[in-house]
Order: C-alpha cells, then structure tokens, then sequence
C-alpha cells in the first residue's frame, strides 16, 4: 500500500471523490487529514478550472487535503487519471497529519505522493493561491467534470 495525498477534486465532497470508492479501480483508504509541510501553490486553472498544485516549493500555502492508503491499481488508476507524468507528477512529499481515523494513529510528519505539476503555463504563477480547494467556493470557478467537456 501507498499514502497519497489528494487535495482536490478527489477529496470527500468534491466531483471525483466517486472515484476514490469505486473499488473497481482499486481499493483506496481514508486515513486522514493533513497539510503539506513546505508551502505550495495551489491554483485553479485553465478552462475547466482544475485545482494545480504548482511544484514551486517554499511560495504560497499550507495546502490541506486527505491522506489515503492505496493499493497498487488504485495508484495506476490515480496515475492516468491524473494525466501522469504529463499534466501532473507524482512525487513524494512530507505532509503533516492534522488529524489521523482510528487506532493506531499516526503524528507528525509523513511522506506521502502528491500530484503537483512543474510543466505549467508560467501565467498560471500569478493566479490566486488557496490553501485549501473546494469546488463550490467563494472563487466562483466551478470545476468541468471530464464528461461535461468538450
């Protein structure tokens, strides 16, 4: 199993979390709540306004999301669905748990994969950044579900 780090449209409540359940795709474990140690930003862009975490580290905000145990169809499946290694790359990165399900709970610091991105338009630097994403927001951006696009 692996730990990934979704702070997006995956997340519980948001347009593709129906796919982190969908056991077909392989199995996905919520763990629990984090944010990443370093500072990142986090953009909502282009024409379907996708949330980015943009992999300039040290610029922008905490960014919050959910931690999950993965098995290895899952992360293939996450892997496509997030256009990887093209659109995003997934990396490792040190999440601090904020809050941890069940017994045995983890504390501090974890390493967990995040998709971020590196290949950018450079515009997208001088968009506002969001510590948190939610896709019914204050921002007004309402995410494009894939099959809504053209």
């Amino acid at each position: 199993m692996a730990r990934v780090f979704v702070y997006g449209t995956l997340k519980k409540g948001q347009p593709n979390y129906k796919h982190m359940i969908n056991t077909a795709k392989g199995l996905a474990k919520f763990q629990g709540r984090g944010r990443t140690v370093e500072k990142y930003p986090l953009v909502i862009a282009g024409k379907y306004n996708i949330p980015y975490m943009l992999n300039i580290p040290g610029t922008g905000h905490h960014v919050a999301g959910e931690i999950y145990s993965v098995d290895d169809q899952m992360l293939q499946f996450l892997d496509e669905f997030e256009g990887c290694p093209d659109m995003y790359q997934r990396t490792l990165m040190r999440i601090e748990v904020v809050e941890w399900e069940g017994k045995g709970g983890a504390e501090g610091i974890l390493e967990c994969f995040v998709y971020s991105t590196a290949t950018y338009p450079p515009e997208w630097v001088g968009l506002p950044y969001y510590d948190s994403y939610d896709s019914t927001g204050k921002h007004g951006l309402s995410y494009v579900l894939r099959e809504s696009r053209e």
